[in-house]
């Protein structure tokens, strides 16, 4: 195993693409609060009243004065303005996609890139949604700035830890009322569709998998927590699996990543020592895959060497405290360089 770290001029364009990415989203957020919608006039019984449109629903919000006069030239220069940026932005990101596709810094596979944008887009990640599994690896890198082993972050699907205990937002039941997390995936890749109603695994026609799992809940007959984003009966479900409420208590990391096109997305995950001390418990269970025990030991090793050497995070028992004793004693194995 090996880390390869980011010469001068990559840390550079890394970080320049992360600082205009962090500014678009940004803006895109500031369009999307204060400047969704349109405004208009409209005569109703001889007097003229401003309308706010918003969807389908249009308020308003008084009869023409000078302060509605102003409300509405605020609105509509502050939407051009925001409109403008973002498009100067989006020009700046298109500018140095190529140049980060030559100098090897998109590594996230674009497909994972494009679910994570929706899941962002739709008020999911980072929320109700966490990145675990290889895919993490990706984040714990570009926050060392070093890149892992392409064997160990290679990976055909990506699993999406489901934090059951999180309510939804008014504005994301709106946004998955209609088309469930399974529409939300059908965005990014309209191919996708489950192996069977309700089930926690979805595909698209090139066989890239997405995963929904969920902690598995203590007492099934008490238990009260959803088990899947949405109502309807066709969405995804996710799957109940022991261990992962230690990792839904964890600590959780961000990083701005860059996919394989060299475009940058926003990905949520677990503590890089919870994952490290997770992989290496995995690994010792009887019931796992004889294939799946080594992969686990190494990335549980890279993973705990980024989270020590790189990022200074020590595994000390404070912030490790929702972890069980059993994994706790692990941290001797996922340290060991043998």
């Amino acid at each position: 195993m090996s880390l390869n770290s980011l010469n001068g001029n990559q840390r550079r364009q890394l970080i320049d693409t992360q600082q205009v990415f962090e500014t678009w989203r940004a803006t895109n957020t500031e369009r999307n609060r204060r400047f969704l919608g349109s405004m208009r006039w409209a005569r109703r019984n001889d007097t003229e009243y401003l309308l706010r449109k918003i969807k389908s629903h249009e308020t308003s919000l008084g009869p023409r004065s000078s302060k509605t006069e102003k409300t509405y030239d605020a609105f509509i220069r502050g939407r051009d303005e925001n409109t403008e940026r973002l498009s100067n932005l989006a020009s700046r990101l298109d500018e140095f996609a190529p140049i980060n596709r030559a100098m090897g810094l998109g590594r996230l596979p674009v497909i994972a890139a494009q679910i994570l944008r929706k899941c962002d887009d739709a008020g999911l990640l980072g929320e109700q949604l966490f990145v675990v599994g290889t895919n993490a690896l990706f984040a714990y890198e570009v926050l060392a700035g070093a890149f892992i082993e392409s064997d160990l972050v290679a990976s055909g699907d990506i699993d999406l830890l489901y934090d059951t205990s999180r309510s939804l937002s008014v504005a994301v039941n709106d946004n998955i009322r209609n088309a469930g997390f399974l529409g939300i995936l059908k965005e990014a890749d309209k191919s996708f569709a489950l192996f069977r109603p309700r089930g926690y695994r979805a595909a698209n026609s090139d066989g890239y998998f997405v995963d929904l799992i969920r902690p598995e809940p203590k007492d099934v007959f008490r238990d009260r927590s959803p088990s899947a984003i949405s109502h309807l009966p066709e969405d995804m479900e996710g799957a109940p699996i022991f261990g992962l409420t230690w990792l839904v208590n964890a600590p959780k990391i961000e990083a701005i990543v860059l996919d394989e096109k060299g475009y940058p997305v926003r990905l949520v995950a677990i503590d890089p020592r919870v994952f490290a001390l997770h992989k290496a418990w995995l690994s010792s269970r009887d019931d796992r895959e004889p294939l799946k025990k080594k992969r686990d030991i190494d990335q549980a090793k890279i993973a705990a060497e980024i989270a020590v050497k790189y990022l200074q995070l020590p595994f000390e028992p404070a912030p490790l405290s929702a972890l069980p004793a059993a994994l706790r004693n692990l941290t001797a194995t996922v340290s060991s360089k043998d």
